[in-house]
């Protein structure tokens, strides 16, 4: 028993297990708004190639 109890009071695993979640949060985030992100970064890029087309 005393095994038992020391295993529910240790918590290392528990920044694995956030880590996790976050990264799972952060790539639902990009497939809600794939078609916004995807916009935005081709607007940039094709900033960026007007611009260095003028230096």
């Amino acid at each position: 028993m005393r095994n038992l109890s020391t295993f529910w009071e240790e918590e290392d695993g528990m920044g694995v297990v956030e880590v996790i979640l976050i990264i799972v949060v952060l790539i639902s985030l990009v497939l809600i708004f794939k078609k916004q992100l995807t916009s935005i970064v081709k607007t940039i890029f094709s900033k960026i190639t007007t611009n260095a087309n003028q230096i």
